[in-house]
């Protein structure tokens, strides 16, 4: 049985934040020796990042909060929220984004009824509540309350794929399936300053948003699915569990992603992926470059550099993964979901739509996946239902 992917859109809060200035407000911090000072400025200038989104939106220089709790613009001065306050946050916040993108995944996918949803995946490792983000989604939209709601949480950057895999799954066992996925992070919460370099790093690099897609092997008529999926593999490799893990600490949660983890990619990346080629053999031999299209997680740039040195892609194969994190910035989960709709929109070619994907995440895990485009996105644009914008222009943010 074939299963489809019909529609895959994103969301982003309304507060941006300009790489530059970011740097230098996390450079001005009290407390940081000389050596953190320099780290903070060669993170923030290497990470390939111009501007990144928020959902709290008092990170701001024009931002006049009577009682701050992230940032105090008339100070300068980055606070120290709990982990309660930076949890209960998400949990109004998150809440916003998870159903925003959902509603648009539904709006591109006119021939989907509401009451078709049969199953709903959400994922999240940056906060958590309950009735959680699944519940939210059911109620906000007016899904069948009877849908199978299952939520995967703190797995970390890879997360879209075992979603995706579930829903594969789904379909696969019930042709007449429709299942909803739904990604949604809000990274910007845990950003603190310190002199460690893993929590300079996390703050040079992390951002918010969120990503949803429909799949389905049903049938429905007039309209054509965007992508094909066709195998997903999980490998861990036999080092690196200590050098990325994702903890709860007192005052947020703690990124640790250790400086050698792209040392790590780079010696265990073909074999990661020897699992997922070999499931067809048109592909076992082909060279790497030989896939069209690579969808590469951007952990930072760092990780990508060393990708695109050991497969041999070309520049243009890492376009969407280095448009992604220059724009975005990394957002743990739904971030491979927005390279996957980079190229998505990319306009029809002939021949060979195969795309390849990757995911790096706490383990350390490889998270790889096999899909094929059957189209340009951007033709259903056309026969897509207007929708009120759901927040104002993004305005600009200092941290």
């Amino acid at each position: 049985m074939t299963v489809y992917l019909r529609s895959l859109e994103t969301a982003v809060p309304p507060t941006v934040l300009i790489q530059t200035e970011a740097r230098d407000v996390f450079a001005a911090q009290p407390g940081l020796t000389r050596l953190g000072t320099r780290l903070v400025s060669t993170c923030f200038d290497s990470a390939a990042i111009d501007t990144r989104y928020t959902a709290v939106a008092e990170m701001t220089l024009d931002s006049r909060a009577e009682n701050p709790r992230f940032f105090d613009s008339a100070t300068g001065l980055l606070l120290s929220p709990s982990t309660k306050v930076r949890n209960d946050i998400f949990a109004t916040e998150a809440t916003k984004l998870f159903v925003e993108a959902a509603q648009k995944a539904l709006d591109a996918c006119p021939g989907i009824d509401l009451l078709d949803i049969t199953h709903l995946v959400t994922v999240s490792c940056t906060g958590f509540f309950n009735p959680g983000p699944d519940y939210k989604i059911v109620r906000a939209l007016g899904l069948n309350p009877a849908v199978q709601r299952y939520h995967l949480g703190f797995m970390g950057c890879y997360a879209a794929f075992p979603a995706l895999r579930a829903a594969k799954s789904f379909c696969e066992a019930d042709p007449d399936a429709v299942v909803l996925v739904v990604c949604a992070e809000l990274c910007s919460l845990h950003v603190r300053t310190s002199n460690d370099p893993d929590t300079i790093m996390g703050s040079a690099l992390f951002a918010d948003g969120a990503a949803a897609a429909i799949v389905s092997a049903r049938d429905i008529p007039g309209e054509a699915p965007l992508l094909q999926l066709d195998h997903f593999e999980t490998v861990l490799t036999p080092v690196g569990e200590e050098s990325m893990a994702w903890n709860i600490g007192d005052e947020g949660f703690e990124m640790v992603l250790g400086n050698y983890v792209p040392h790590i990619i780079d010696d265990h990346i073909i074999g990661a992926l020897e699992p997922l080629l070999s499931r067809e053999s048109s592909l076992l031999g082909l060279p790497y470059r030989g896939i069209r299209h690579w969808a590469i997680h951007p952990g930072g740039r760092s990780i990508l550099d060393k990708v695109q040195s050991r497969l041999d892609l070309s520049d243009e194969q890492l376009v969407p993964a280095r448009e992604t994190l220059r724009n975005f910035g990394n957002m743990s989960s739904a971030t491979v979901l927005f390279v996957i709709k980079h190229i998505l929109d990319l306009p029809a070619e002939d021949g060979d739509g195969r795309i390849c994907s990757m995911a790096f995440g706490p383990g350390l895990t490889v998270e790889t996946a096999l899909f094929t485009k059957l189209r340009d996105h951007r033709t259903a644009d056309s026969c897509r239902p207007e929708r009120s914008a759901a927040s104002a222009q993004p305005e600009s943010a200092l941290a």
